[in-house]
């Protein structure tokens, strides 16, 4: 078999098909990229020089949140290609979400090298041999199987476990009961839900060069859509890419000539296509790399002449964009009201049911867990004890099973009937990115809590921890339901765009992309390489239905739709320096001892204390301010502020000031004194 498998491989390589396929496909988005390049860094110059205002969250954001962790280890069993038997594994996720696979738990904790290691960008995890043989199926479309006359491979047990990718090698598990099962499924779909991520957001500029690259690639080849496949990192998505047309032929060459029993094609099919896939892998790799160099070698250069010429270009942009608009306007209004506006509605309703769904059990299961340390608190409340509650429910959003119910809401969204009007191939890029959206609103309110209650740690008795522990709970609930719905509602205005954008450029290009060309003519030739009429037409259409879009998402807003906050709600701010806290994740095994080692008796922890108790509830939803009639000033208050209106701002800047150097002494900075002379005859506060 193998040397069946073997010739046809080798045969195929003679040809050279794959390398110049490879090739070819890197040659033509080697063009775009560079493009793309040029742009992006305009963009990122742009931002860096006017700025640009992000919503101010309320819970804070944990820098490394897995750093020195490991997601879940334990063993099952593993099918061996090679040996066409089962043996026993142990697995290791660690924070990079890779599976180890090591011979037992006594050679992983040795250090010993792993047998294998799985990266899961672009699988699928199955549990039913039935599931799997209907994909595998569709790769051999001469002959069909089926699971009870023809097994693919004989399984020990009822409750297998199997990663199933469209080009790669599959890998084959099972566990001995039900309950396992579900626990490995879970932690094998957390792993792909993690490398199906995306790309890293740090990167401003080499990251949006590469999706929008790779967008207008698939867009010049008709496919305007949403694409499954853009998994891993930027080779892995380019060997995708180039696998999305050669795979295909490859079946056509490969699959008519093999030979033997139904199982044994299937089998011979799959290592050809992951041998395949590895070669080009191997090359896109290679060559991503060079065309990543050499736009970072030219980088400075394009840095200096924007920095230089930043005014004029912005300028000559807002001009040819003033001319495609006055041309694009017209089609694209007449578009939004007879086949966008209509739908809009829709498409939002079947994305806000299961994600609001999927955040209110996250605030659920949040809730269970902060009462279930006061409960344990409640009961021992000492440094050792509390460092072990509090360091268990710190990895509480990187708990496969715990958040396995959130993400099974997610799980539940259908865009039928849209997946063909709008060429979205499947919801699972919805899917995944609310997950994600979940697991780190998870892990912001987890991180705020742990902040504020070693925040507040000083000199308490069991029974004031216990209150303590209460408060801050309080105070993450009413954080996280707004900025819940802040992230949900950016996620919807997103998403809508993801789903109409493609669907509008499919229906314009044809009749506006031929008149294009002629808006380069008044473009400078210094400026064309950050000025492209590509995305300026792109950045019309967008603009055009944005309104549409963001006044769908306020409707439902207004009518307090699925817990949706109005615009015009803001949570008042009762911890104003909560940002100036660490964004690290606490020691508390050893930070705890730390802190009552050495707490002393003194002001600064009785005001601690003090300040907890004595906060009063904010409620999330702010009403509407209600314009009062203008009169006549009745209050000695509201008279002095009309003669002196600098005191008001004085006295807040005076608790602004106190609140912060109040916090700044419990990370270590000088003690200030601060005095305030109220003068009577000035009628000034002097601080």
């Amino acid at each position: 078999t193998w040397q069946y498998h073997d010739f046809h491989l080798n045969t195929f390589r003679h040809t050279h098909a794959d390398m110049a396929r490879t090739s070819a496909v890197m040659s033509e988005f080697g063009r775009f990229y560079e493009q793309q390049y040029a742009v992006a860094l305009f963009n990122s110059v742009r931002y860096e020089i006017e700025g640009g205002g992000n919503t101010q969250t309320q819970l804070l954001h944990r820098k490394d949140p897995l750093k020195n962790k490991s997601i879940f280890s334990g063993g099952l069993f593993q099918y061996l290609e090679e040996s066409k038997k089962w043996r026993s594994r142990f697995l290791y996720v660690g924070d990079s979400y890779n599976i180890s696979l090591y011979e037992s738990k006594a050679a992983h904790d040795r250090g010993l090298h792993s047998k294998g290691v799985i990266n899961c960008a672009g699988y699928r995890a199955l549990t039913s041999m039935e599931e799997y043989l209907g994909l595998l199926n569709n790769s051999l479309s001469d002959t069909k199987a089926k699971a009870a006359s023809a097994p693919f491979l004989k399984c020990p047990s009822q409750f297998p476990l199997i990663l199933w990718h469209p080009y790669a090698r599959h890998h084959y598990f099972c566990v001995m009961t039900e309950k396992e099962q579900k626990k490995w499924h879970a932690i094998f779909q957390d792993c792909v839900r993690h490398s199906n991520n995306g790309l890293s957001e740090e990167c401003k500029v080499a990251t949006p060069a590469f999706t929008d690259a790779l967008r207008l690639y698939r867009q010049a080849k008709g496919h305007y859509g949403t694409w499954d496949m853009m998994c891993g990192n930027q080779a892995q998505i380019l060997a995708n890419l180039v696998m999305e047309t050669l795979h295909p032929e490859l079946k056509n060459l490969i699959v008519p000539r093999l030979k033997g029993k139904l199982q044994q094609r299937q089998r011979d099919w799959m290592l050809i296509s992951d041998a395949v896939y590895r070669q080009v892998l191997s090359q896109t790799k290679t060559q991503h790399e060079a065309l990543a160099q050499v736009c970072e070698v030219e980088r400075p250069r394009l840095d200096s002449a924007l920095r230089t010429d930043m005014d004029q270009i912005v300028t000559s942009k807002e001009h040819v964009s003033g001319k495609i608009r006055a041309f694009v306007l017209p089609r694209v209004e007449q578009l939004v009201r007879s086949k966008v506006q209509p739908y809009i509605h829709s498409i939002l309703e079947a994305l806000m049911e299961p994600t609001s769904r999927g955040f209110s059990e996250v605030r659920d299961i949040l809730f269970r867990e902060l009462v279930e340390v006061s409960k344990n608190t409640m009961n021992d409340s000492s440094s050792e004890k509390v460092g072990e509650h509090m360091d268990k429910i710190s990895m509480l959003a990187f708990h496969p099973v715990k958040m396995q119910s959130c993400y099974e809401k997610m799980e539940a969204l259908n865009l039928e009937g849209l997946q063909q009007r709008c060429d979205v191939s499947s919801p699972s890029v919805f899917i995944q990115r609310a997950q994600i959206l979940m697991r780190q609103q998870m892990d912001n309110a987890v991180h705020t809590f742990e902040q504020l209650v070693h925040q507040s740690l000083d000199g308490h008795s069991g029974e004031d921890f216990c209150k303590t522990i209460q408060r801050c709970q309080d105070r993450v609930l009413k954080k996280y339901d707004y900025d819940s719905s802040t992230v949900r509602k950016k996620f919807f205005r997103e998403a809508l765009l993801q789903i109409i954008i493609p669907y509008m450029l499919k229906q314009l290009s044809p009749s506006c992309s031929p008149e294009l060309p002629k808006y380069k003519e008044l473009i400078f030739e210094d400026f064309s390489r950050f000025i492209l009429v590509e995305n300026i037409f792109e950045e019309v259409v967008l603009q055009s239905v944005s309104k549409d879009i963001m006044m769908a998402v306020k409707e439902a807003a207004v009518q307090r739709r699925h817990n949706l906050y109005r615009d015009s709600m803001v949570l008042t701010n009762s911890d104003p320096n909560l940002h100036l806290l660490g964004e690290d994740t606490i020691d508390w095994a050893g930070q705890i001892r730390g802190v009552k080692g050495e707490r002393q008796g003194g002001e600064n922890e009785g005001q601690t204390e003090q300040d907890l108790e004595t906060e009063k509830p904010v409620n999330p939803i702010q009403q509407e301010p209600i314009e009062k009639e203008p009169g006549s000033p009745d209050s000695i208050s509201e008279i002095r502020d009309l003669i002196n209106p600098n005191a008001l701002t004085l006295r807040n800047v005076h608790l602004e000031w106190k609140s912060y150097y109040r916090v700044s002494d419990r990370a270590s900075w000088q003690r200030i004194e601060v005095g305030v002379e109220n003068s009577s005859e000035s009628g000034h506060i002097l601080v």
